[in-house]
């Protein structure tokens, strides 16, 4: 949620920097919502004192024996007006709220305006594969190898589902492992949250409104705000755990990780970039997050990402790092790196981790603070994330960029420790 005093004393900034994201806003409405509330609340503030004056003074006049029935039938009257303004300002905040909460996240000002087009490679680790023999796609190397059951996944579940066996299965608890114990050595606290959450959680990362079709719902469709929904990503769950909560500022940086399985509801395409593992309705991933001082939260980005930078670079894998423009952010996020990886029979690089800061848009929204130790004040975290990693992005560059001429696969030195030091998997 953005900042409403900005939006009060410069709303002609807060509208060019969201037209960066392509979101059009006139406050105009939305102002004048304020004004109104801000009369309003004078006006009964006043009525207020009014009534608690009079109401100290009829025992007196009760006591002089003066005559105290038309003063009540006042008080009355006053008592309507007051309640009637009390509405209205409670309508009024309603109105503003929603407003709000539907407004996107600023970008930085540093990012460029615009979509895809716009975004910045700013980093390249490693070469594209050369293979001296015609290479295969992650799909029919998966297949051929036992790894991924795509045809009785969809069996079982429909289409965008898979299974995982044998040593597809064992790579991708490797992968997992591997990515755990990379967090627990940088300090990071390990989470397993639940998997159903409640319409708060989604509100609080910015996901819902907007985005509340995007997910799975348990309990129908009738009254959202009091049902659940599978998480998405395990960023909804972790950012929330401390809404409404004042934190002590020694508690800064608090870091976080947890390995969750996210569901989506969107399945993307049938595009041949989409197919296989690249997109599901269900995937692995383990997740970064961090709370941060102010202050401290361009330190906090800049460690996430070198993180899944090298989680990726540990692995063997070619990859780049990319800044995304303002229009390829999230909605709630104020900026966002991509860690993409390259899938060589696609010729194309896919996302493999996003590293996003938020600033303090998702701790207005939650209302997660934290006390200024040597001012005693509260203010807002910020709250960054990052994946580290969601591994089925990960299985088809690795199987793609280490495939071998006899059908097999090298498996990354990382993981072997995983495997019972199986160096290479073969039919």
């Amino acid at each position: 949620m953005l900042d409403i005093n900005l939006i009060r004393s410069d709303s002609a900034k807060v509208s060019a920097a969201l037209a960066k994201k392509g979101c059009a806003v006139d406050f105009a409405e939305m102002l004048g919502w304020d004004a109104e509330r801000k009369a309003a609340k004078q006006s009964v503030e006043e009525l207020k004192a009014k009534r608690n004056k009079v109401s100290a003074e009829i025992p007196k006049l009760k006591k002089a024996g003066e005559p105290v029935e038309k003063i009540f039938e006042e008080m009355r009257a006053l008592g309507d007006e007051i309640a009637v303004k009390d509405a209205r300002i409670a309508e009024l905040e309603g109105k503003i709220n929603d407003f709000l909460l539907g407004l996107p996240n600023m970008p930085d000002d540093d990012l460029l305006a615009g979509e895809k087009e716009n975004n910045q490679v700013i980093k390249v680790v490693g070469k594209p594969t050369e293979f001296g023999f015609k290479p295969k796609n992650h799909v029919d190397l998966c297949v051929d190898l036992g790894l991924i059951d795509y045809e009785r996944g969809v069996k079982l579940s429909g289409g965008g589902f898979w299974l995982y066996r044998g040593m597809g299965a064992r790579l991708e608890w490797a992968l997992l492992n591997y990515f755990i114990d990379e967090h627990l050595k940088d300090g990071y606290e390990f989470i397993l949250p639940p998997h159903q959450l409640g319409y708060n959680c989604g509100l609080g990362a910015g996901q819902f409104p907007k985005f509340a079709d995007e997910v799975y719902w348990l309990e129908g469709e009738a009254d959202r705000k009091k049902n659940r929904f599978m998480l998405p990503t395990a960023e909804t769950a972790l950012v929330n755990i401390y809404a409404g909560e004042i934190m002590d500022e020694s508690m800064l940086p608090l870091k976080l990780f947890a390995y969750t399985p996210c569901y989506r509801k969107e399945a993307g395409s049938y595009r041949s970039e989409e197919r296989g593992m690249i997109r599901g309705h269900q995937f692995n991933k383990v997740e970064m997050v961090q709370y941060a001082k102010p202050s401290e939260s361009g330190k906090a980005f800049e460690e996430l990402v070198a993180k899944a930078a090298r989680l990726v670079e540990g692995l063997g894998l070619h990859f780049r790092v990319s800044k995304l423009a303002a229009g390829d952010c999230s909605a709630s996020m104020a900026r966002t790196y991509d860690i993409e990886v390259w899938i060589p029979s696609m010729g194309i690089y896919k996302e493999v981790s996003s590293v996003s800061n938020a600033n303090d848009y998702q701790a207005r929204r939650n209302n997660t603070r934290y006390r200024d130790s040597a001012t005693g004040k509260t203010a807002f975290v910020h709250t960054l994330n990052g994946s580290g990693l969601a591994t089925s992005r990960v299985i088809p560059a690795i199987v793609e960029q280490f495939q071998n001429a006899d059908g097999s696969v090298t498996v990354p030195e990382v993981l072997r420790k995983y495997l019972g030091g199986i160096e290479k998997i073969s039919k």
